[in-house]
């Protein structure tokens, strides 16, 4: 593997670098680049490491929410002791404030977080909060209604009892960060990617260590300069064995994610790999689309960060569709075994012995399974697993192709789905052969398999079905899963079943 090395400026401050980085003390780009060569492939067959680097990564990281969330129910009990009201109104006092600052993004991933700074926030929803005390037991209890003093003193000593509690975390983390400093890359154009890069590494108290200049669009060759030096990543599989051996925890983006797809495939890495994002704008305008963007901006030396915070994995909702779909298909199973039988009676009459047809697939997590459809070619054809499949082939039957014209070949896979080998919703399935030729052909083609594979999908409900675009079949399977949500899922199985009663009562 080869890699350029772009400068970057330092301020005299060293380090120990990541495994195969070398120190961070100034250096020469010549050497720079030998280093580089420290970043290689693990060792392995090339399936097993495509599919470990899709599986979600756990990155160790610095947690920031439990402890700002411990010391803001502090000072709301405390501030609680102070006043005359009731008990049970007092006692959901803490989880209102923590729903009220949680609203209000004050647990978000802060590079430069501060308490002042946050002041008048902390100072708004504490009014809400006390004042919503104080009208809640006024109607419970007027005896103990709370007075204009006792109200203002409970704010005022709520937010300096936050405010205090939430500088020292915010200490106590600034100094984590700067004795175990994670390590990040930074992804974009040349010039922007250095600076950003030098200021991370000119202040470690922000806890980035840089280790690398991702720029997958254009790569470059830096000039030659005093100052020390990163490899420059030009390519997706420099990047992924980079962020695996360096055990990248941050990716700092200097332009939106969205400019390119290349870029857009990145996200998608350092997201199955555990990284957290931000985009790091001087003018603090950029718009990102697909992905939530706290407010408001942090500042990384002068330059403003946005986190960038990708859909959330919604473990209960996963879990909800696991069961919707097992469900649904065992309805569909019992409702569609008149049509399956007529189905298997006609492929057995017309083409022989042998109704269904089984081939490995490709599903979650690069994980192989046996799919079942009904058999769709002539008992003396035979569909191999490097042999891609046209309309109007002629192995087919007429008998096979009515059948995976209108789709019905693919209800066996109905109890692919029950034994949850699929989902009813999803990317398809597509052999390991393809598979493994077009990801190295079409960006973002192998994060297709973060989702289960499913029956229909957003791809399919677009017309993208059979002999058609494989870049775009790929782009519409991950926008499906960035954008994932149980409603979409209906809405998908909705279109696919307006398409399947369009083609039968249009007799195509």
């Amino acid at each position: 593997m080869t890699m350029d090395s772009a400068p970057a400026r330092h301020t005299g401050q060293s380090g120990t670098g990541p495994a195969g980085g070398g120190a961070f003390a100034p250096v020469h780009p010549a050497a720079a680049r030998r280093s580089a060569t420290g970043i290689h492939p693990p060792r392995g067959p090339r399936t097993d490491q495509a599919r470990s680097a899709l599986r979600p990564r756990s990155v160790r990281r610095r947690g920031r929410a439990l402890p700002l969330l411990t010391v803001d129910v502090l000072a709301a009990v405390l501030t609680a002791t102070t006043l005359p009201a009731a008990a049970p109104v007092l006692s959901a006092a803490p989880v209102l404030l923590a729903a009220l600052h949680a609203q209000a993004g004050l647990y978000r991933p802060r590079l430069a977080p501060s308490a002042l700074l946050e002041l008048p926030v902390l100072a708004g929803r504490s009014a809400v909060l006390w004042c919503s005390v104080a009208a809640a037991t006024a109607a419970a209890d007027p005896a103990r209604a709370m007075g204009w003093s006792a109200l203002l003193t409970a704010v005022c000593l709520q937010v300096v009892l936050a405010c205090a509690g939430r500088g020292l975390v915010n200490e106590l983390q600034r100094r984590s960060a700067v004795r175990r400093p994670v390590s990040a890359l930074v992804v974009g154009p040349s010039a922007g990617a250095s600076a950003v890069a030098a200021a991370l590494h000119g202040r470690p108290e922000f806890g980035l260590r840089p280790v690398g200049l991702a720029d997958p669009v254009v790569g470059y060759v830096p000039a030659e300069g005093d100052g020390g030096a990163l490899p420059l990543l030009a390519t997706h599989e420099d990047i992924r064995r980079a962020v695996i051996q360096n055990s990248v925890g941050h990716a700092v983006f200097t332009r939106p994610p969205e400019a390119d797809e290349r870029t857009a495939s990145l996200v998608r890495l350092f997201h199955d790999h555990g990284c957290r994002l931000w985009l790091a704008d001087p003018a603090g305008t950029a718009k990102v689309t697909g992905m939530r963007v706290s407010h408001p901006t942090d500042q990384l030396w002068g330059y403003a960060v946005q986190p960038l915070l990708p859909r959330p994995a919604r473990p209960l909702e996963r879990w909800a569709k696991r069961g919707i779909d097992t469900v649904l298909a065992l309805i569909a199973l019992l409702a569609a075994a008149p049509v399956m039988g007529a189905c298997a009676l006609a492929v057995r009459l017309w083409d022989g012995p042998g109704v269904i047809f089984r081939q490995e697939r490709v599903g979650l997590y690069g994980r192989p399974f046996t799919l079942l459809k009904f058999r769709t070619l002539r008992a003396d054809a035979h569909e191999a697993a490097t042999r891609w499949t046209v309309a109007g082939d002629r192995g087919m039957s007429p008998v096979g192709s009515f059948l995976r014209r209108s789709s019905l070949d693919e209800l066996p896979q109905l109890w692919n789905v029950v034994r949850g080998d699929m989902a009813l919703v999803g990317p398809r399935p597509e052999r390991p052969f393809f598979v493994a030729k077009f990801s190295t052909v079409h960006p973002g083609y192998e994060a297709r398999h973060r989702m289960p594979v499913g029956i229909t999908g957003l791809a399919q409900i677009n017309g993208l079905r059979g002999d058609t675009s494989i870049e775009d079949r790929a782009r519409f399977d991950n926008h499906y899963i960035d954008t994932w949500s149980l409603w979409q899922d209906l809405w998908i199985l909705a279109r696919t079943a307006a398409s399947f009663f369009r083609f039968r009562l249009g007799g195509s």
